[in-house]
């Protein structure tokens, strides 16, 4: 859970409101499957459920693999690849919040980690992890596609390009925020292990992470003794190409994820979901333009490298980022404050999942009529 997010009290609200980064509003649609009664979980029509998740999630990847499906966070999926993915060495991008907190677990678990940092709401470039690669021999690569501290986008294709010219290099994807929301070929772009949560793009609520492991990585993987019991890859990748739960899985969520994903197909597929996103944040960056110089909000990060699902805005000068999300939340709006340094000069809009244009513009107008109520006349 993001620690400056600001949340309302437990109570029911109408949907089109909540616009926290990184923990997306659950459709009322979705809400009503996670209630259906439970089934053996080792049983056919279990069976028949993975079965039919993994074929719909594979458009989302761009892959002809099996899609791994696990209840546990999406944290937990950065020790996966930690652990079954670096042999000993590792080069971590890191521009925010969640690119640090993957070199940390990648440390944690003994591996040696050379950091290539960026400033806040910038993004590691290709050529800079070219340079990195040639100074220093590594056996991975670990990014965050999309950094929901700062809402920067990494040129993911460009950086995959970059790390395959890398002999025996692999690429390592947190796609927490991403997945669903902006293109991620997989199988195109030869990224080894890709992993996201179903409480971003996708639209449920926390508690599966979804993941596609390249041959390249399970090879690798099986090779190394310490990948641990219940992160296990290997294991996670056999019950995936059986269909079967690798333990006993958060059943309702697997209900709620077959329902969405039926809902995504019958409103265009996953490339329609790509679109209204780009389009949501078409509109923030065209709001943002509109502000008065001096007096309005500005992009923390640079046109071309923003999320396609979290806009993080410097706030205009005199006001409080953490003190303006408390406010909007008394109109009925969550959003939230700036994470850790910049949790008093920044905003973040989590604008993903099934979040509309029209809802984005009316949180939009709240937010510049409470701003433009407290400038001085």
């Amino acid at each position: 859970m993001d620690e400056n997010a600001v949340t309302p009290s437990f109570e029911r609200r109408s949907f089109g409101k909540f616009f926290l980064p990184a923990l997306c509003e659950v459709h009322p649609e979705i809400l009503d499957s996670i209630a259906e009664p439970m089934v053996a979980h080792r049983g056919s029509e279990m069976v028949a459920l993975l079965k039919r998740i993994d074929e719909r999630l594979r458009p989302f990847f761009r892959t002809d693999r099996h899609v791994l499906m696990v209840t546990c966070t999406a944290t937990a999926f950065m020790e996966v690849a930690a652990r079954s993915g670096v042999r000993n060495r590792v080069l971590s991008l890191v521009g925010g919040a969640y690119g640090e907190r993957f070199a940390s677990i990648c440390e944690s678990v003994g591996n040696q980690v050379v950091r290539l940092n960026v400033p806040l709401g910038k993004t590691v470039e290709a050529d800079m992890v070219d340079d990195a690669l040639r100074r220093s021999p590594v056996d991975a690569v670990t990014l965050v596609h999309s950094e929901t501290s700062t809402g920067a986008l990494a040129p993911l294709q460009e950086l995959a390009e970059v790390v395959r010219e890398h002999d025996d290099v692999l690429l390592l994807v947190d796609a927490v925020t991403s997945l669903g929301a902006s293109p991620i070929e997989t199988d195109d772009w030869e990224i080894d292990f890709v992993f996201s949560s179903s409480y971003g793009a996708l639209g449920l609520p926390p508690g599966l992470v979804v993941a596609v492991a390249s041959e390249r990585l399970c090879d690798r993987a099986i090779s190394l003794p310490d990948r641990g019991a219940s992160l296990d890859l290997i294991s996670m990748q056999e019950s995936a190409n059986e269909f079967q739960p690798t333990f006993t899985p958060a059943i309702p969520l697997i209900f709620g994820l077959d329902k969405q994903l039926k809902r995504i197909e019958e409103t265009g597929g996953v490339e329609a979901r790509w679109r209204r996103h780009e389009s949501m944040l078409e509109l923030v960056e065209a709001w943002a333009e509109q502000q008065s110089v001096g007096t309005g909000f500005k992009f923390l990060t640079d046109r071309g490298r923003r999320s396609h699902t979290v806009s993080c805005l410097e706030v205009p000068v005199g006001e409080n980022g953490r003190a303006l999300a408390k406010t909007l939340l008394e109109g009925g709006h969550s959003i939230g404050s700036g994470y850790g340094r910049l949790k008093r000069e920044t905003i973040r809009i989590g604008h993903m999942g099934d979040h509309t244009v029209d809802e984005l513009r009316n949180l939009l107008s709240a937010l510049g009529e409470l701003v433009a109520g407290a400038q001085p006349e």
